[in-house]
């Protein structure tokens, strides 16, 4: 880092919580304040000394690298954590918020990232179960079609939730939210399942609630959604604030460089080879029913990955990736040439021989799937290495050692940070995780390599890391396709991109021919309107 980005973050860090500096609106109401916030889990500080001011009619972001502090500190604010010390003042009367429903009383709602929601029940249904006093059916449905249609986030309150699709879920909850009518909204990552129609509809309502004098505790890790939306962010870096500032006022890359607290590395998407390449991963009128009343199936799914090549394919969550990753991966069989590596009809092979055939996988669920929770690093090497010829088995026994020195490779080569040596899989936060099921997956140089959605709640240096390993495998033969929800990320790194909705799949065209708005269009099904445009790749990028 330059002297000149050093003084402008120390000029950003000296910012008084509630000042004048860091773009703080003069006169601003304080809503909610927390000082000298600490929170210990063992040895670890979660959160060392943090200070949050939060006004009235200010959508605020909370920023910060994975591990950074910024869920243990929500969790505190929602009172479903306590903190070890510190104070938290709502409307300038210290309170102690002993649980979410102590908060919600207060007027203090939270949004989260991943949704909780039963889907045998109707849109009512699900909001009546967070509600103290729902009243009756019938009168909660006309507040559910009220507030819904006042925010604009239309909703049938009869609508079974088993058939509505993920941006629909979302309203559900920031409705729900809404009834509850909160002074403060805590929002996870909202828009990480939203098409881009669907999340400028959001952020139209973040600002009407932000103009009613309702404030928005915003966390994301898509800075331009930040730079665009939010007046104010606090930055967390190893569990203390290390800068304030105003987001429109900076860019993507200085946000990034406060939370980090380095420049971010560019992605060097190198050219593709010229020429044509063999096709390494292919997948032929893939068709595969429902496996639970509640998923996907697949319908004539048709996609070719050539060698050297990264394709993507974008879809809001819920229309068919997990079903799809599913089919190409063997953890479900299907008719043998409906998939196909290096030529070879492998449907209906399992994970363990597609493996053995040069291939990779890296999964959505990186806890539970991706790894055993319970299992050391190490640990979870064999489980997907066992098999692979890669020395971790050697005449039927375990090699322990040759496990340790390969965790540690990949712990030096993918920056993963843990307390000690070859801890638990649960013990690392997620982005170091991510990290290192990535790393495991890639450091076979796999001829083929399947990855759902590689940089999921990932910070910005770990996203830039994982995604150039990405495109470098790609430069060097291999066939890598991206299963992804974040269209910057599929633009950074596709050179074809592909569209997955309900279960069919678009076309994989070249990347400087897909405009955003034309994704976002076959995203929501609507592939009659989204003919190719042939738009240029300075287009897309609008």
């Amino acid at each position: 880092m330059d002297s000149s980005t050093a003084a402008a973050d120390e000029q950003r860090t000296s910012a008084p919580p509630g000042g004048g500096s860091g773009g703080r609106r003069a006169g601003a109401d304080v809503l909610l304040a927390a000082q000298g916030i600490t929170k210990r889990f063992g040895a670890v500080a979660a959160n060392a000394d943090v200070d949050l001011v939060v006004n009235a009619g200010e959508i605020h972001a909370l920023l910060g690298e994975n591990g950074a502090g910024k869920s243990t500190l929500v969790k505190i604010l929602y009172g479903a954590l306590q903190p070890d010390a510190g104070r938290v003042t709502w409307q300038g009367r210290e309170v102690r918020v002993a649980s979410p429903a102590a908060a919600r009383a207060l007027g203090i709602g939270m949004v989260f990232q991943h949704f909780s929601l039963f889907e045998a029940l109707s849109v009512a249904e699900n909001i009546a179960l967070a509600l103290e006093k729902p009243g009756t059916m019938r009168s909660l449905a006309d507040r559910i079609r009220a507030v819904s249609r006042d925010y604009g986030l239309p909703l049938d309150p009869d609508a079974l939730v088993a058939d509505l699709p993920v941006g629909i879920r979302q309203r559900i909850e920031i409705v729900r939210c809404l009834l509850q009518q909160p002074r403060l909204i805590i929002m996870d990552e909202p828009t990480s399942v939203l098409t881009p129609q669907e999340a400028d509809e959001l952020f139209l309502t973040l600002k009407r609630l932000a103009s009613e004098g309702c404030a928005v505790l915003y966390i994301s890790h898509r800075l331009e959604e930040v730079q665009r939306i939010c007046h104010h962010a606090t930055i967390l870096r190893h569990g203390k604030v290390v800068a304030e500032c105003d987001p429109t006022r900076e860019t993507p890359g200085s946000l990034a460089r406060m939370m980090v607290g380095a420049d971010i590395a560019h992605v060097a998407a190198a050219a593709q080879a010229p020429g044509a390449a063999a096709t390494r991963l292919a997948a032929r009128r893939l068709s595969l029913p429902a496996a639970t009343p509640f998923a996907v199936p697949l319908t004539d799914v048709t996609l070719e990955v050539r060698a050297g090549e990264v394709v993507a394919v974008a879809g809001v969550a819920g229309n068919g990736q997990g079903e799809l990753f599913d089919a190409l991966t063997g953890e479900r069989r299907t008719a043998p040439g409906m998939v196909e590596i290096d030529g070879t009809a492998c449907g209906n092979e399992g994970i363990t021989r597609r493996r053995q055939r040069g291939a990779a996988f890296v999964p959505e669920e990186r806890l539970g799937h991706g790894a055993v929770p319970g299992f050391r690093l190490s640990s979870n090497l064999l489980l997907t290495r066992h098999a692979t010829g890669d020395g971790l088995v050697k005449g039927g026994f375990v090699a322990f050692a040759a496990m340790a020195a390969m965790e540690r490779r990949i712990k030096q080569v993918y920056d993963v940070r843990m307390s000690h040596d070859d801890p638990e899989a649960r013990a690392l936060s997620g982005g170091n995780l991510q990290k290192f099921v990535v790393g495991r997956e890639l450091s076979r140089n796999p001829g083929v390599l399947i990855v759902n959605q590689p940089t999921w709640g990932v910070d910005a240096g770990a996203a830039a890391l994982i995604r150039q390993a990405l495109v470098d495998l790609a430069r060097k033969g291999s066939a890598v396709l991206v299963i992804s929800q974040d269209l910057d990320e599929i633009y950074e790194i596709a050179d074809r991109i592909a569209v997955i909705s309900r279960g069919q799949l678009s076309l994989a065209e070249p990347a400087a021919a897909m405009s955003r708005e034309r994704i976002g269009l076959l995203m929501a099904g609507g592939a009659e309107a989204a003919a190719p445009t042939g738009s240029s790749t300075a287009a897309r990028r609008a």
